[in-house]
């Protein structure tokens, strides 16, 4: 570089640091949002949600196990899994006692069921700690009573999802849920049924885990 250019470059150097400098504007907003009503938020949710090939469907809260029974009976879907102790399950085994599903519990090793839990139960229906409204994601805290397996190996996972449960936000969830406090050993967001791609970027569902993914909306 000859002096002349090296002499140049500094002289507008040094004028760009004689100007005054003023503190630019910043916008905020994504840290802290407007606040959506709960009308915005399920439609966000179920926009997203069924934008990867998931279905919701709404029901009040006192009558969702019909709506489960419907469902069940148009899909003829008879070996359902679900919780034992939880009121979901406990709640859809009295409301199917007097039809033909026939209701399973996850009470055993896998060791000593694995056959029939992957080739045999079609359904699961399992309970949610929330929702999240920005990307239709549901939050489940996998126990013993409904183990992660429930909702990743048959084929059509059932999740009940309570309206006011729903938050705009993953950190709207964990602080109004205060997850600080009662932090799980396991969670599992799940955004629609399971999804694949090769290498040519072709978007294959139920390849590995459930093809379908259905959340029954409980409103108050």
């Amino acid at each position: 570089m000859s002096q002349e250019a090296r002499a140049r470059i500094l002289h507008h150097l040094r004028q760009r640091t004689d100007r005054a400098l003023s503190v630019p504007t910043s916008n905020f907003r994504v840290m802290t949002p407007d606040t959506p009503t709960r009308e915005q938020m399920l439609e966000r949710f179920e926009r997203c949600l069924t934008s990867v090939h998931g279905e919701v469907i709404h029901t009040p809260a006192a009558q969702w196990t019909d709506a489960l029974r419907d469902l069940l009976q148009a899909r003829q879907l008879k070996r359902l899994l679900l919780p034992a102790r939880h009121a979901v399950g406990v709640e859809a085994r009295a409301a199917l006692a007097d039809t033909e599903v026939e209701p399973m519990t996850y009470d055993r090793p896998i060791e000593d069921w694995q056959s029939e839990l992957f080739e045999k139960v079609e359904v699961s229906l399992t309970s949610t700690e929330g929702g999240i409204a920005e990307t239709g994601s549901l939050i489940l805290w996998p126990d013993a009573d409904q183990p992660r397996l429930m909702s990743l190996v048959p084929p059509i996972h059932i999740a009940v999802l309570d309206a006011d449960r729903l938050y705009p936000t993953f950190q709207e969830a964990m602080q109004r849920e205060h997850w600080a406090t009662r932090m799980p050993t396991n969670v599992l967001l799940i955004s629609g049924p399971s999804k694949t791609a090769d290498i040519e970027q072709t978007l294959a569902y139920g390849v590995h885990g459930p093809r379908e993914l259905i959340v029954l909306v409980r409103h108050p």
